[in-house]
């Protein structure tokens, strides 16, 4: 029996190693951000406060409004701070979608280490927007800024009957003026009552700043949870759904069988501007009977997609596998269990992006992309040590 030499065995496990590392890198073409890094020893930035308490407006009690998850978070730049509005849960239910939701305010000069405010900045209260936001309150907020320092959330108002995407404004970030529902009114009210959620308006770098942008002389956004549609509109408070020649929402992306995002394409922060296209981050939930088998079924992991700049409607490329998707301990542990990294703020800040998202419904995390010096993005399968 011949015996191997030592050579051809360290020459064998290159071999081996190469092989696994080729299948687990994950490389991103020109038009992507990133990699995203999470910041060494600093997530989650933002965890449930046990001791916040607030008087709610509805119930006339004061309650403890963020002791049982901080999640899905905002972010916009204010006086050189950066500021996550973030949704928060008290603990009147048991399981998601049983809570009331209400928007916390954080604010840092690092994106790192921030400082909270005591009390909710916007929540269900005795106004005219009570019916379609109690009692499971208001979710999921996204924040872009006009030119002249204008901030427009859009956000989900839940009644637990019905979601729907609400506008309101602020000029600090702290006091906010609520429009209501976005497709009130359009088309004699047909998509007023139907399930509306996740919108990311499109945004582009003006200068040092982030900014609402506008193609073809109107304001635009991508939205929609399980599929992606758009909307356009003349005021950033009223929108207007792109339908098809059947007058049905008009489909512009869709998920895919086998692949990370085969259960749902739900938009991710603000799209973004660049000379290359127009950049939409979103998240891809993976199915559980036929998705892409390197994920864990029901996982949320974050993709993006391009869209052509002067035809915003126009799908040029998709990733097909995540840039970032949920590997710390923190983003698979929580009140969702399959693990999530659910993207919705991303801010320009000191020529970084910072990019905050929800870990398992439960923390807020943070991850950098640097465009100096990008980090790889996650690899596709964690190679075991």
């Amino acid at each position: 029996m011949i015996k191997p030499s030592s050579s051809s065995v360290l020459l064998l496990l290159l071999f081996i190693t190469q092989i696994t590392f080729a299948q687990s890198a994950n490389t991103l073409p020109d038009w992507a951000l990133g990699g995203f890094l999470r910041p060494a020893g600093q997530n989650p930035i933002i965890l449930p406060d046990t001791t916040a308490t607030f008087t709610d407006p509805m119930s006339k009690s004061k309650i403890k409004w963020e002791i049982n998850d901080t999640f899905n978070p905002a972010a916009a730049v204010k006086d050189g701070k950066i500021v996550v509005i973030y949704r928060s849960e008290d603990n009147s239910g048991v399981k998601i979608g049983t809570r009331t939701s209400r928007l916390g305010y954080a604010e840092g000069r690092d994106g790192l280490h921030f400082k909270r405010k005591s009390e909710p900045v916007l929540f269900p209260a005795d106004d005219d927007q009570k019916a379609f936001e109690w009692p499971g309150g208001c979710e999921d907020p996204r924040i872009a800024m006009t030119e002249d320092g204008t901030y427009v959330m859009l956000y989900t108002q839940w009644n637990r009957k019905v979601p729907r995407l609400a506008a309101a404004t602020s000029k600090d970030l702290v006091h906010w003026t609520k429009h209501g529902p976005i497709f009130q009114d359009v088309y004699n009210g047909r998509f007023f009552n139907i399930a509306t959620k996740s919108a990311s308006i499109l945004t582009r770098v003006k200068g040092d700043k982030q900014v609402i942008a506008k193609v073809n002389g109107q304001y635009f956004m991508y939205w929609g949870e399980r599929h992606v549609y758009a909307a356009t509109s003349a005021n950033l408070t009223d929108w207007r759904p792109l339908v098809d020649e059947k007058g049905e929402l008009l489909i512009l992306a869709s998920p895919r069988k086998n692949y990370f995002d085969s259960d749902m394409t739900e938009c991710g922060p603000p799209a973004l501007l660049t000379d290359k296209g127009i950049i939409l981050l979103y998240n891809g939930r993976n199915s559980t009977s036929n998705g892409d088998k390197r994920f864990a079924g029901g996982t949320y992991s974050a993709g993006q997609m391009l869209f052509d700049k002067t035809e915003p409607t126009k799908l040029i490329a998709r990733l097909d596998v995540p840039f970032f998707r949920p590997r710390e301990a923190f983003e698979k542990r929580g009140q969702y269990a399959s693990g999530t990294v659910f993207i919705e703020g991303m801010a320009w800040f000191k020529h970084k992006w910072y990019l905050y998202y929800g870990c398992a419904d439960s923390r807020v995390g943070v991850a950098i992309y640097d465009p100096q010096h990008p980090a790889d993005p996650d690899p596709v399968e964690d190679i075991a040590r």
